[in-house]
């Protein structure tokens, strides 16, 4: 899997070296045997993004970009978009949302979901269905996504990325674990909580992270009738 994330990184056209920050060396052999490139970090880094700026410490870059490594089919150009944001925008940080499709999505805690204000800025991130829709005689949310799928259009799954300016990704890695950020276990949370601007920019691609048994047997049969 992460292989695959590589090599879709590695597509994005603004992308000029991927690396693989793990604390595995098992997976950095893996990395290494299809010729990609790893560091070995700390096993001590609470997030990704901890981690990601461990290994950036000593890499001179414009942008820095997080590809998490459960992401086998995120996009090349989702990759592009949010760096073309941050580079010619005034966030601290770029990301992406996709569109929700179904009502199970936004019910799902493993999809994690995004407000922004009218300029695309991140107002929150949260494993909760946000915005909440208010229902009326006692019907359920699930209910009323069920009833009327056009109500899923005011929901935005974020997807698995992060592009950070180096200077910010490591001021965040030194911060303390932040409320919100312990409370939901998003990393993102920690630098809206520190009053960071994390611009949103929408997407249509969709991808399919990998957070349950059930998502890789979709996932490996996706890239297997796709492999050419």
């Amino acid at each position: 899997m992460i292989v695959h994330v590589v090599r879709r990184a590695l597509r994005a056209s603004l992308i000029s070296r991927a690396i693989v920050a793990t604390d595995d060396k098992r997976i950095a052999d893996a990395v290494l045997r299809h010729g990609g490139e790893a560091i070995l970090t700390s096993p001590s880094a609470r997030t990704g993004s901890d981690r990601v700026a461990e290994a950036a410490a000593g890499v001179e870059a414009e942008i820095i970009v997080n590809v998490q490594g459960d992401e086998p089919l995120i996009d090349p150009g989702t990759i592009d978009a949010a760096i073309q944001s941050l580079r010619h925008g005034d966030s601290d940080i770029a990301t992406t949302s996709e569109e929700i499709t179904s009502a199970a999505d936004v019910l799902n805690p493993n999809v994690v979901k995004v407000v922004t204000d009218s300029r695309g800025l991140a107002l929150y991130f949260s494993r909760s269905p946000i915005p909440y829709i208010r229902t009326d005689n006692g019907v359920s949310l699930a209910e009323a996504l069920e009833r009327d799928a056009t109500l899923l259009s005011v929901y935005r799954k974020h997807s698995g990325l992060y592009c950070y300016r180096p200077n910010v990704l490591l001021q965040l890695a030194r911060m303390e674990t932040s409320p919100l950020e312990r409370i939901e276990g998003l990393e993102q949370l920690r630098a809206l909580e520190s009053g960071y601007r994390i611009k949103v920019i929408r997407v249509n691609n969709r991808s399919v992270g990998v957070d349950t048994e059930q998502d890789y047997h979709r996932v490996k049969k996706i890239l297997e009738e796709n492999i050419k």
